[in-house]
């Protein structure tokens, strides 16, 4: 079972000419040898600018940019992220940020590991909470710093998805998933308008910026699946995850393993999503 402690690296987060989304932003660490100690570390490489991009830990926001294809609700859940990191005056050239004020917020991550992709998995801190902290240890993260995460006002207010993997800690998870819950019941944000328990996907505009909006991942994998389709490809998206074990998330429902191609039921254009968002726990590759 993953134990709830977490090494602190402080540092500055950063925006201008990067293209941050509502789950992810950039971040210089003070000290980027701490990363040596690490989970997967080796797959940490810092850009020339000593940046690393981080993924967010329990959360995933929509999409604003998967390629050329993005999300309803997209640029909401960024804009409200950079503003609530202390981001003001942002200019955009696409996704790219032209210019913010300041250009640079200074914080903290804590975090115990990188993922697959080289992204140190993460919960974010601001301010005061910061000052308490002490660069490169490792600490207890119990639910009163989990509160004071950006991660958990994420959830609280409905700007991004509960997704929970195996490698975050059972205590961690029931207390975002208890945010994520309280938000779904009021309807707040992405809540509001969410269709991933039954969705038409016809093509790339059924779930595009103006059309459905689901899941991230199930975004994700629906985005690349139309473009096999496109190529030649036959079959339902669930043929597809089921021809392509590396998309074909595991995950976990009620104690039962199974794979993401596993919960879905499509009927023609019709795809209905077999289980409750809050109940998912997917498996860490």
């Amino acid at each position: 079972m993953s134990a709830p402690y977490y090494r602190v690296i402080s540092g500055n987060f950063t925006i201008v000419g990067k293209q941050p989304d509502g789950d992810s932003v950039r971040f210089i660490a003070d000290d980027p040898t701490l990363f040596k100690a690490l989970h997967r570390s080796y797959r940490i490489k810092p850009s020339k600018d000593g940046s690393v991009q981080l993924r967010f830990e329990m959360v995933d926001a929509p999409e604003v940019h998967y390629g050329s294809a993005a999300q309803p609700l997209g640029d909401m859940a960024r804009d409200r992220l950079l503003s609530w990191m202390g981001f003001e005056n942002i200019t955009f050239a696409g996704n790219k940020v032209k210019t913010a004020e300041p250009d640079q917020i200074p914080g903290a991550i804590l975090t115990k590991a990188g993922e697959p992709n080289g992204r140190p998995v993460s919960y974010v801190l601001l301010g005061e909470e910061v000052n308490a902290l002490e660069n490169g240890d490792w600490i207890f993260v119990g639910e009163d710093l989990l509160e004071k995460t950006i991660n958990y006002r994420m959830l609280q207010e409905g700007t991004a998805y509960y997704t929970a993997y195996s490698s975050a800690p059972l205590a961690h998870r029931e207390k975002m998933c208890e945010a994520a819950a309280a938000a779904r019941d009021a309807d707040l944000g992405i809540w509001a308008v969410d269709k991933t328990s039954e969705f038409k996907l016809i093509d790339q505009t059924s779930v595009g910026v103006t059309g459905q909006l689901i899941l991230p991942k199930l975004f994700r994998r629906a985005t690349d699946y139309l473009k096999a389709v496109n190529g030649g490809f036959r079959g339902n998206l669930d043929d597809w995850l089921e021809a392509n074990p590396g998309q074909n998330d595991r995950l976990v429902v009620d104690d039962i393993e199974l794979k993401l191609s596993n919960l879905l039921d499509q009927r023609n254009s019709r795809i209905v999503f077999q289980a409750d968002l809050l109940d998912i726990v997917f498996l860490e590759k």
